[in-house]
């Protein structure tokens, strides 16, 4: 995948999710919304930074296991029924378009 691509796609999925998680009751909001949102916010900033590095490989390959937390962050609000069936699998399809390295 290019990298700017993956930068873009990042950028629109934080854009896109943010403001669902914002809307999650408090006692969610507080804890696992912002673990979320800082999640996606370093993994943009950690894109941002591979984008300039000479070793880009090994350091986008050491992003794939905090997309994973994501991903499973993700899923505790499914099963929290704090987020439906159709927003998870279009969450999950926007995460899935990012697995770097594989």
């Amino acid at each position: 995948m290019n990298e700017l691509s993956i930068i873009q796609k990042t950028y629109d999925l934080i854009i896109w999710y943010v403001p669902i998680i914002n809307r999650l009751p408090k006692t969610h909001k507080y804890t696992i919304g912002d673990r979320i949102i800082n999640g996606l916010y370093n993994f943009l900033e950690s894109l941002i930074i591979a984008k300039y590095a000479s070793e880009k490989i090994n350091l986008l390959k050491s992003l794939n296991p905090k997309l994973d937390i994501i991903r499973y962050q993700t899923r505790i609000l499914l099963d929290f029924k704090l987020i439906n069936n159709k927003r998870y699998e279009y969450i999950s399809q926007l995460i899935n378009e990012l697995t770097l390295a594989r």
